[in-house]
């Protein structure tokens, strides 16, 4: 059996750590045990006294922390992809940040790391999984939104194309995106995610600069 997972940031020995602080380690803790759960076993192996068990806490804990299944699986989607390119948060909206976005969401699949790729497996479940669909809906939304604004903001700056439709970009950067992970997932062999990011990166400004 694979061992608990363990907070990221262990407390320094003999540092007496706050009630927050075990908190958020905890739930930290009880996340990683989840996604390791959906990469191993599939969605429906998920229950809230293996996440429990897994963690090395009791179900009780973990129904503490997120009250049912389905709001730990909100709360995986959610934290597995907040800040899943590091830095772009902190560009301006704009034709350069939909490009590093692009690059570097593909540079990130290829890391395959665990909470990523439950994020996929939760992503492809959610289109026929009513118990999943309302959060995923939400998360696409918010990338589309994410992906229409620098679209909006490069026509308004002169560096994206006047006729490119913010709307139909970020349909079909997503999907792109979205469709190369799932290829990872399948078959990590036939994705080269570094070489790829910078193709992709390649064609969207070209398809879309001024």
């Amino acid at each position: 059996m694979p061992m608990p997972s363990v907070p990221q940031h262990p407390p320094v020995p003999g540092e007496r750590r706050t009630q927050e602080q075990r908190r958020t380690a905890t739930r930290a803790a009880l996340l990683d045990a989840a996604a390791e759960l959906v990469v191993e076993s599939g969605v429906r192996a998920v229950t809230l006294a293996r996440v429990g068990e897994r963690a090395g806490y009791s179900r009780g804990i973990v129904t503490h922390h997120f009250g049912s299944k389905q709001a730990l699986l909100d709360a995986l989607a959610k934290t597995s992809q907040g800040g899943f390119v590091p830095g772009v948060g902190e560009l301006p909206p704009g034709l350069d940040r939909l490009l590093v976005l692009i690059e570097g969401y593909v540079r990130e699949l290829g890391r395959d790391g665990v909470s990523g790729r439950a994020f996929l497996l939760l992503w492809a479940e959610a289109a026929t999984a009513a118990e999943l669909s309302a959060s995923f809906r939400e998360r696409d939304e918010a990338f589309r939104a994410d992906l229409r604004e620098d679209v909006a903001a490069g026509i308004a700056d002169g560096t994206v194309r006047a006729d490119a439709d913010p709307r139909d970009v970020a349909v079909s950067v997503l999907g792109q995106l979205r469709g190369i992970g799932l290829q990872r997932l399948l078959d990590p062999d036939a994705v080269d995610a570094r070489r790829l990011g910078r193709a992709i990166g390649d064609q969207w400004c070209r398809a879309l600069s001024a």
